[in-house]
């Protein structure tokens, strides 16, 4: 009987060891549960700390960036002002470079015109020059003339005293008389001279000449003369403008302005 109840006692002790054993390797493990469930509440109360420390932050953040945003926007619209002043500022220069530009063709201008009213005042100076100078010598071809023609008046007048009877009387370009002296007796056969003389100006600005012969010697508007160099027959002026000494004679055609020089040889024509 001692041994049928032993038998249940050691099993009942083994089974009090064994839930001893499992009971502190049960409080075991929730001392470690309770101590890791402590220590994640402590960190989560640290998460929860740093967490709200963040949102502190992040709302501290969303501050400055709304400001940083205010002052971007500021910034921007800054920029952008200074583009338009920029863009003014190109333009304005451009303009001003344009303006530069042109007043220096317009100076380039009239210092062209300068330099050209000078020439020209230069070139009229030397032609007003000319003129006089040309005009000096047809006063004293004028002198000579007139002196010629009064000899040749005397010697008509001492001729016709001795009862001779002349005929026309002709200057030459050279200005030396020639003259056909036709008695009464001798007027079968006479001949005809044709009066001659030369060219003193030729202008080919407003195509005329100016020709040595004058009222003087019987020269009138609307006579025509024939112009030879060299004995080449280049043409006939008509004499438009008469002056004692000298007559001014209109081209017959253009192109002869080009071919008479001063000092041609001209030859009224006969109707």
């Amino acid at each position: 009987m001692a041994d049928k109840l032993k038998a249940p006692i050691m099993i009942l002790i083994v089974l009090i060891l064994v839930s001893l054993f499992f009971a502190g390797g049960i409080f075991s493990i929730l001392q470690k549960e309770r101590a890791k469930n402590l220590d994640l509440r402590e960190e989560l109360e640290n998460v929860k700390i740093e967490q709200r420390t963040a949102q502190t932050k992040l709302e501290d953040s969303k501050k400055m960036l709304s400001a940083l945003e205010v002052k971007l926007q500021d910034a921007q619209g800054q920029i952008d002002a200074l583009a338009r002043d920029l863009e003014q500022e190109k333009s304005a220069k451009l303009q001003a470079s344009a303006q530069a530009e042109q007043l220096k063709m317009d100076l380039e201008k009239q210092k062209s015109l300068s330099s050209d009213l000078e020439n020209k005042l230069t070139l009229a100076q030397e032609e007003v020059k000319k003129t006089q100078d040309l005009l000096n010598g047809l006063d004293s071809q004028k002198t000579e003339l007139e002196t010629k023609i009064k000899d040749l008046e005397a010697k008509v007048q001492q001729a016709q005293e001795q009862g001779v009877e002349l005929g026309k009387i002709v200057v030459n370009p050279e200005g030396t008389e020639t003259a056909e002296a036709i008695s009464e007796g001798e007027k079968t056969g006479a001949r005809v001279l044709n009066l001659e003389g030369k060219v003193l100006v030729v202008n080919k600005d407003y195509n005329f000449v100016v020709i040595n012969l004058g009222s003087k010697d019987g020269i009138g508007i609307g006579n025509i003369f024939s112009v030879y160099q060299d004995n080449k027959y280049l043409g006939d002026v008509k004499v438009e403008k008469v002056h004692d000494s000298m007559a001014a004679a209109d081209f017959a055609s253009v192109d002869m302005k080009d071919k008479v020089n001063e000092g041609d040889k001209v030859v009224q024509k006969t109707k």
